[in-house]
């Protein structure tokens, strides 16, 4: 993939191309830092994208097991951030610009995120055929947290694009909430 390929539209995600190689970004910039919580629809789909081909060559290059990288992965806020920053710190490492000692400093790392990943894992309790929210603790004061119940996902791809169809669909419906709420005057929040 180069500079000028596009990212795939919203309507038709591609998920075709097979993860063996790892080719570089689909978006062509330098890395950085993605905070999920603030991207738009648009950066959500690409970044959803470049992360999903990136898990899916680190799970296969390495032989990682459901234990440590689960299908199911994104529809877990703690697994979508860790993956993401070894993502970033592999993209920093493997830079052209970089010391040529950063991969064994990004391998270093990915040992102790390994750990980490399985910790997240067990936390969640997704698995390699189901998945079910992550269990959270009510604290003193909040309502009971209702009953987690495993889904069994048949076809993971499938689940993954109508995930991100979703998200991209929930972002772009805050960010036209937002956009109605500014007085056109003056471009305030009203």
């Amino acid at each position: 993939m180069n500079e000028n390929d596009a990212v795939p539209e919203t309507d038709e995600l591609d998920l075709s191309d097979e993860a063996d190689e790892f080719d570089g970004p689909l978006i062509p910039e330098p890395p950085h830092p993605i905070n999920w919580s603030l991207l738009t629809g648009e950066e959500a789909e690409a970044e959803w994208l470049e992360l999903n081909r990136w898990v899916d060559w680190l799970r296969r290059t390495y032989g990682l097991p459901a234990s440590v990288v689960p299908p199911f992965w994104y529809r877990h806020s703690e697994l979508l951030w860790e993956l993401s920053a070894l993502h970033l710190h592999w993209l920093s490492a493997y830079d052209p610009e970089q010391n040529g000692s950063a991969p064994l400093g990004w391998h270093r790392d990915f040992a102790d995120a390994r750990q980490r990943l399985r910790d997240w894992v067990a936390a969640s309790g997704t698995r390699l055929d189901r998945d079910r929210p992550t269990r959270q603790t009510t604290w003193p004061g909040e309502d009971p947290a209702g009953p987690v119940e495993d889904t069994i996902i048949a076809h993971r791809d499938q689940d993954f694009v109508q995930f991100v169809l979703d998200d991209v669909a929930a972002r772009r419906h805050a960010e036209e909430d937002f956009y109605a709420g500014l007085a056109p005057d003056t471009g305030e929040i009203s």
